[in-house]
Order: structure tokens, then sequence, then C-alpha cells
């Protein structure tokens, strides 16, 4: 089983799933929906191509949170003007993001299915973004493939939190693990509404999806805690 290995870790991200025109929330970690989005848009579908876009509820999902992040809300204001140019009202409106972030994304599949989405993601028919259009995907975003099960890489793999924040937090053993219900045996239950029914402009609609939290080991590498300034210049001084 091929399993694509994806990192998102930029300054800002944001993860809707329940969101309204004057307060747009964010999920703290990236929804489901939101990789199929990255992944339709890669794959040059439009909005309304509805039945290819649900096909890709069909493959396995789980992320893990290397980085939980800081929430930040965003004040906005907007004024609507009648037609002859007076002022109507005012909206006040509210946007939440998540700042500092870091979250590993592990998907797999039927073998053709993933190969098509891999090399997709590494050359993309429309620019994706990070859960908003103004937050662009982080150049390392493409990991790699590897020949094992989301949950086994998951488990195995190094922690990718910022060396900043590792050094911070050398007290943390844990990761939070969320994954399609089916892929774990045991785990809490939750029911976001990330299963992607439509995305089109006029019926945008998603329904609920069964998942499973559980927290996982972290594997930590030594983090260097010297800083040699010179080290970059070739050959010393």
């Amino acid at each position: 089983m091929t399993t694509i290995l994806l990192k998102l870790a930029g300054p800002l991200q944001a993860y809707g799933i329940d969101s309204h025109f004057e307060t747009r929330q964010t999920q703290r970690y990236p929804s489901k929906s939101a990789i199929i989005g990255i992944i339709a848009a890669s794959l040059g579908f439009r909005r309304n191509q509805d039945d290819e876009i649900q096909m890709l509820n069909q493959l396995d999902f789980v992320v893990r949170v290397d980085q939980p992040g800081e929430l930040l809300r965003d004040f906005h204001t907007a004024h609507a003007i009648k037609k002859d140019g007076s002022p109507n009202r005012t909206y006040v409106s509210h946007r939440y993001y998540l700042q500092d972030a870091v979250f590993i994304i592990a998907i797999s599949g039927e073998e053709t299915v993933i190969q098509k989405v891999a090399k997709a993601l590494k050359s993309p028919y429309f620019q994706p973004f990070m859960g908003r259009r103004s937050l662009p995907l982080n150049s390392d975003f493409f990991m790699c493939e590897v020949d094992e099960t989301p949950i086994t890489v998951l488990k195995n793999l190094e922690w990718q939190a910022a060396k900043w924040y590792q050094k911070k937090n050398k007290n943390v053993s844990q990761l939070d693990l969320y994954a399609d219900a089916n892929l774990l045996d045991s785990g809490e239950i939750l029911m976001p509404r990330d299963r992607v029914i439509s995305f089109s402009q006029e019926k945008r609609q998603h329904g609920f999806r069964p998942i499973k939290h559980i927290r996982i080991s972290v594997i930590k590498k030594e983090i260097a805690t010297t800083h040699d300034v010179f080290s970059a210049i070739e050959g010393g001084l």
C-alpha cells in the first residue's frame, strides 16, 4: 500500500467546517474536505464536478498534530452601498486562523488513484491553498511516498514540529492523531461535518464523517542546543 505524506506548515491556516458570513471559524486541525479540495484543485477539477470530487472521499485520511499552533482572530468590516451610492449598512465579520501550526497528513487508497494524486500534487493544475485563497502552501508540502499504511507511517515518523517549538516543549511525549474510523480499532469517536458532497458555489454541501482520535508516542530527534554562526561559511575561519 502506498501512502502519500503531506506537511501543512504555513504562518496561517484555516479549516472551517461550520462557518457563516459574519463568523468564519476554523477547526483546530485540517479537515478531510480541505485536503480533498487541495487534491481536486491539483487534478484540475472544477467546483461543479460533484461525481469526480465525491470519489475522493474514498481515500484513506489521517492527520497528525505535530504543532497545534495558536488561534488568531482577524476583525473585518465591509460597507454595503445602495444603488445611488449612499451607504446602506456596515457588516462586521470575525475570521479565525491557526498560526504557527504544523500538521502531517497521510493519505492512501487504490494504487492507480494514489499515483494520479501524487503526480497532481507535485504539479497542480490550479493553485491549492491552506483553507483560504490568501494562504499558499509551504514549499515542503509534499514530503514523500511510502509503502506502508497511513497509521504505521505516522507512528514511525519523527516529530516534524519547528525546532524552536521542540526546544520550548521538550516534555511533549504524545501527539494527537485523527483518522477515518475504519483505520483504527480503538479511540474516541467523533463526527465532523467534512464529507464532501459538493463544492459548487450554488449548492455547497458537506455530510458527517465518523473518525477516531487517539494519542501516539512522539519520536524525537536530537536538537542541537548550540549555534555556530561561522559553520555556514565554506572552509570556516
